[in-house]
């Protein structure tokens, strides 16, 4: 039996690079594919919501001169060209995936709508929300955010190249501790970047727990929809 009868999965865009210095990684694509359809075989209705960090960022386009509006919304068409393939590395591997956008663009994807993703998932679809929340100023964790809270997920699972939340960054400092269940107040005074804050503050008012978790390592996803212990649970 899963623990979780519908989730929002939030992936990162840079994670999607693997090794590469750029782009989509075919390799660990596939391997989110294969984890996603394992885990909706066990009826978990999913929903997902990728970054394009590793295409574009609005941010990193304004040190370069683009207006923050523009940056972002390239940014945000960098989520759809992620979110089209993975439902394509879904579809290849025997699963069912629809694309909806934030704003139109058929028939790249249907537009966005609580009611088209949850017909969605009564007919068996994983459901891919590309293109943020169509605004600028506002990140994929907003977008995770808003879209969890959305669909009535019950659960924020925050796929990672790391396996939990830690005192301090456990990349660049090796006595970092992890930390197995933390409340959103306990991470906010100790300033942990789980998300960004409008996205944690979201989460929090409305009662949607974070789970981060490491989703590069293959079975992860689907062990913690069975009810293993496996990454940092944040809620209230």
């Amino acid at each position: 039996m899963s623990k979780y009868k519908r989730v929002l999965l939030k992936l990162s865009g840079e994670s999607l690079m693997g090794d590469d210095s750029y782009g989509i990684n075919t390799q660990i694509i596939n391997s989110y594919a294969k984890q996603i359809n394992e885990t909706a075989e066990h009826g978990v209705e999913i929903g997902i919501v990728i970054g394009g960090g590793n295409i574009f960022r609005g941010l990193s386009g304004v040190s370069k001169g683009f207006d923050r509006v523009k940056g972002d919304q390239m940014g945000m068409l960098a989520t759809v060209i992620n979110s089209i393939a993975l439902q394509s590395a879904i579809e290849v591997q025997g699963g069912k995936a629809k694309v909806f956008t934030a704003t139109k663009m058929e028939p790249v994807g249907e537009l966005y709508s609580k009611a088209k993703v949850l017909d969605a998932f009564k007919q068996g679809y994983i459901s891919i929300i590309a293109g943020g929340t169509g605004n600028p100023f506002f990140t994929t964790d907003t977008a995770s955010a808003l879209r969890g809270v959305e669909i009535e997920a019950d659960v924020l699972l925050k796929g990672t190249r790391v396996d939990g939340v830690y005192t301090a960054d456990p990349e660049k400092d090796k006595t970092a501790t992890k930390f197995d269940t933390i409340t959103f107040k306990e991470a906010y005074e100790k300033r942990l970047k789980i998300m960004d804050l409008t996205a944690f503050t979201m989460c929090s008012e409305n009662n949607l727990p974070i789970v981060v978790f490491d989703m590069n390592t293959p079975g992860n996803l689907k062990k913690l929809i069975l009810g293993e212990k496996i990454g940092t649970l944040v809620k209230n």
